[in-house]
């Protein structure tokens, strides 16, 4: 592969880089420029290790039978299986991690030691050559566990690669590992973005919106809600018991909030702040209502399950109100929150305290009332008026009907 082919590799590679097409589609193309430029390819893996709750990375495969298509698997975490691990330190990718070399040939033409399982795997299938690189970052360019790009490259060749192939892709695959890399890292700042502002929090930051005291006035539905009797369990079990108990109820409620359309911006806790947006306030309205009724499903089901396991258990209280708030950007120079602020978010963290003393498990506004449609209005019955502290004058405050619509 002369100087000419070379450059023409890296400059297609380059250019799908810096367009930031997927990891799949940049993997089919560097796929195919070396197959089109004659190197005799049969399949092409590239790893990389990310940052997310619960993938430790992305595996890439490409294969000569279907050269329009790559795979994509998202792996677990191998700390979490014995034989995940068992089968890691078995492989091609962990010897070079262990011994810092950056290459590895592995002809199988020949016969088997036996020390990787998976180039028995690949002989099986009629291959003749393995090839393995590591594409190292600099040390302090790490992100989280993600440190390098690993690759591989297999060929059916009678005879296996040539020298000068296993140059060429030694020369070439840093572009692509590169090219990787940019992708995944603008995946992980999404992925944590959104993770710990939430979706369309994220999505804004993403797009810009960091500057300080930059906020929009926005119509919405807030909700807020904690957990009965969480400060006695808290105190009575073991600390370590105490995360797993929070997790379990904290993912009944916030997937029932995503499912129904809203955004969950703060976890306190065992209280959580979401907004369901009301540009049509009764289809706030009816979306929060919904994500009530599957919050109530989930917590019931979580506590079923924990009750059956000798684990403690608890119940949700949820406030609904409807107001104007500003949501954007507060806090320092050096420490930012993108949040919602106003007197409406005062008041709903109110509501939340007086489900304890009128002993229900959901109460909303009198605004929330009026802005829902006749037939969730219909399904809504006071409570009495209340006084809210900080609030100026008592509120009515309502609560579903048990023979009522309930989302």
């Amino acid at each position: 592969m002369d100087l000419a082919t070379r450059t023409g590799v890296h400059r297609a590679v380059t250019e799908a880089g810096l367009a930031g097409i997927a990891e799949t589609e940049l993997l089919t193309l560097f796929c195919a420029e070396l197959v089109g430029r004659g190197l005799p390819l049969a399949r092409g893996t590239v790893l990389v290790d990310t940052l997310h709750p619960v993938h430790e990375g992305r595996a890439f495969l490409w294969r000569e039978q279907e050269p329009e298509k790559t795979s994509l698997v998202e792996y677990g975490r191998i700390s979490a299986s014995e034989e995940a691990q068992a089968r890691w330190r078995r492989s091609v990718f962990h010897h070079l991690l262990e011994t810092g070399q950056p290459l590895m040939r592995c002809r199988l033409d020949r016969p088997s030691n036996g020390d990787f399982p998976m180039l028995d795997e690949l002989r099986a299938e009629g291959h003749t050559e393995h090839v393995v690189l590591i594409s190292r970052f600099a040390e302090e360019r790490g992100v989280g566990e993600m440190d390098c790009v690993y690759s591989s490259w297999t060929t059916s060749h009678p005879g296996g690669f040539s020298d000068e192939q296993v140059a060429a892709l030694t020369e070439l695959v840093p572009s692509l590992a590169l090219a990787v890399k940019c992708k995944s890292l603008a995946r992980i700042a999404e992925t944590l973005v959104e993770t710990y502002l939430g979706a369309d929090a994220g999505r804004r930051v993403l797009s810009g919106r960091i500057e300080r005291g930059v906020a929009d006035r926005i119509g919405a539905v807030l909700w807020f809600s904690d957990l009965r009797g969480y400060t006695g369990v808290a105190d009575r079990i073991a600390p370590e018991l105490l995360i797993p108990f929070l997790n379990d109820y904290a993912d009944a409620i916030i997937t029932a909030i995503h499912e129904a359309g809203g955004d969950v911006l703060k976890l306190m806790g065992d209280g959580t702040l979401a907004v369901f947006q009301a540009d049509d306030p009764s289809v706030a309205c009816r979306c929060a209502l919904t994500a009530h009724r599957l919050a109530t499903e989930r917590v019931d089901a979580v506590s079923r399950d924990r009750g059956a396991r000798g684990l403690p258990i608890a119940a949700a209280y949820v406030a609904l109100h409807i107001g104007e708030v500003f949501y954007g950007n507060v806090g320092s120079r050096d420490r930012l929150d993108f949040t919602v602020v106003g007197p409406a978010v005062n008041e709903v963290s109110r509501i939340a305290t007086m489900c304890r003393s009128v002993e229900r498990d959901l109460l909303v506004s009198s605004a929330f009332q009026a802005a829902a449609c006749p037939e969730q209005q219909a399904g809504l019955v006071s409570v009495g008026r209340y006084a809210l502290r900080g609030v100026a004058r008592p509120q009515e405050l309502f609560t579903l009907d048990p023979g009522g619509v309930n989302g």
